[in-house]
């Protein structure tokens, strides 16, 4: 019988190369049925638990257990390698058919008034608190493996690791967030910077490998410096440039007629593609480039189309990232089971989590204080919010796809140690941190209390513009510091005026449409 058994698994083993086509055909059938059952089994369970309130399991934790369950069968069963050979893809896959539409939505998802109301406050934290956090996780990385804690490695090495650990996805947080009831603002801070973080956090490991690869000197840090502006603010620019090409496509072409919806929701589709790819092909990032196509054709083109297609390319891009998520958790839960991993540098992983505990209160509690410095006292983030952000740094599927990348960007291993420790820290996180969230909003006490704080909510409205920060005898540098983000909080403002006098009557055909949306904040992947 067991002969029997493994005469059948080589009979449809896609690995087998003297395979007929129709036995390849076969096997190729198999393995997609086995990823649909894993995708339906995932969805089922996560509704499940959504439905009876069962906070300590979310949805992300649970297509992860079942990859590691199945990948675990698989060990057992001595069925790992045709399974492998199912799944065996590569980074590309994620970075052109899996991460686009999860960024887009990403961006695509934002509510305008939240969003722009903490404008000032999201840019701090997903910009400068993204660097501090890189920074700060590769030096303590670099330190720890000269102080033989862990494995040593380079520095340029050990920054990009900082970099790539240092994107958050806290689809998990969020989701609880939306289901328990919390503070608008909280919700808008961490959903923010977990957007634009994604783009900061590319860009600085895009611009560190560029680094190590061209072994720059400190005398060339001018060009470093260039070359990270030239990849955030080339892709911004040509993700931009892109929605707004499409916001004045669909409010001149006239596709908003009954007879041409089809088309216009194809052309909708195809855009953010098309953002992707154009930043790809001219050495970008096209990451960073179809996230601001997203907040652009969200914000000006959404409001162009008919009333039919709205409702087709929001819940088409929700669907499609849905999956797509699902599907990452669920393969990282099975590459952790089956793939070879370099355990035995436990050390790293250990620290590593640390490490990053470390950076990113760095990160939050340093940009906390500077948003704070600028706004009155009934407006500050409060210290029990200030922790939440903490605690909601989780790592998910764009940590786990740039240390896929570092495998063939980093020789004599250490691409592999950084994918084994980013994995096992993206699954702990999910299931420890995302498994307790409920029981850290109640520690907390932010459950429920949307009405209670409006530290941010009229950031940009004009009762906040005439706020002059009270003068200071602690010294010359603090009030100066004051001023310069008095000014950049002026100029947030100045954006908002811009955006309404010009920007909207110009780009859209009909103002307020998106209004609605507003008040329902969705889930970003979920």
């Amino acid at each position: 019988m067991a002969m029997e058994d493994e005469a059948q698994i080589m009979l449809i083993s896609p690995a087998d190369p003297k395979g007929s086509p129709v036995k390849d055909q076969q096997a190729a059938g198999v393995g997609i049925l086995l990823q649909i059952m894993m995708l339906v089994l995932s969805f089922v369970l996560g509704h499940v638990l959504r439905r009876h309130r069962l906070y300590f399991l979310p949805e992300a934790s649970a297509s992860l257990l079942i990859g590691l369950i199945v990948g675990g069968l698989a060990n057992i069963s001595n069925t790992e390698t045709n399974i492998r050979a199912w799944f065996n893809f590569h980074e590309e896959f994620f970075f052109l058919f899996l991460l686009p539409p999860i960024i887009f939505q990403s961006g695509f998802s934002l509510s305008p008034k939240p969003f722009f109301s903490n404008f000032g406050a999201i840019v701090t934290f997903a910009i400068l608190g993204t660097f501090i956090a890189s920074v700060v996780t590769g030096g303590l990385v670099y330190l720890g493996g000269l102080a033989f804690l862990m494995y040593r490695l380079p520095f340029v090495e050990c920054l990009m690791f900082g970099a790539l650990i240092s994107a958050t996805d806290p689809v998990t947080v969020l989701s609880i967030f939306q289901e328990l009831g919390t503070d608008v603002n909280l919700y808008a801070l961490v959903f923010g910077e977990s957007v634009l973080n994604d783009a900061m956090a590319i860009s600085l490991y895009r611009t560190m490998s560029l680094v190590r690869s061209h072994a720059y000197s400190g005398k060339n840090f001018f060009f470093v410096i260039v070359r990270f502006l030239e990849t955030f603010v080339g892709s911004l620019s040509a993700g931009v440039g892109v929605g707004f090409t499409s916001a004045l496509l669909f409010k001149y072409a006239g596709l908003d007629i009954d007879n041409l919806q089809n088309l216009e929701c194809c052309l909708f589709v195809l855009f953010p593609y098309f953002s992707y790819m154009l930043a790809e092909g001219f050495g970008l990032s096209g990451i960073v480039s179809i996230l601001f196509t997203g907040m652009v054709m969200k914000h000006y083109t959404y409001s162009n189309l008919s009333q039919s297609s709205q409702q087709f390319v929001a819940e088409f891009f929700h669907l499609i990232s849905s999956l797509a998520e699902t599907f990452i958790f669920i393969y990282m839960g099975l590459d952790i089971a089956m793939e070879q991993h370099s355990w035995s540098h436990v050390g790293f992983i250990f620290f590593s989590i640390l490490f990053i505990g470390v950076a990113r209160a760095a990160n939050v509690f340093s940009c906390a204080y500077l948003v704070n410095l600028v706004r009155p006292a009934h407006r500050k983030i409060p210290s029990n919010h200030q922790k939440a952000l903490w605690y909601s740094g989780l790592r998910g599927a764009m940590a786990f796809a740039l240390a896929l990348q570092s495998i063939h960007d980093l020789p004599d291993g250490h691409g592999q140690t950084i994918f084994t420790a980013t994995t096992a820290i993206v699954v702990l996180t999910v299931l420890l941190i995302g498994g307790s969230t409920g029981t850290m909003l109640e520690a907390l006490q932010v459950v429920g209390d949307s009405d209670d704080h409006e530290y941010s909510l009229t950031e940009t409205t004009d009762a906040s513009n005439g706020y002059i920060a009270p003068y200071n005898d602690e010294g010359s540098s603090r009030s100066r510091i004051k001023m310069k983000l008095k000014e950049f909080h002026e100029s947030t403002a100045s954006f908002t005026a811009l955006n309404r006098n010009y920007l909207t009557p110009f780009f859209k055909s009909r103002s307020g449409d998106d209004e609605e949306d507003d008040n329902s904040i969705p889930i970003r992947g979920s």
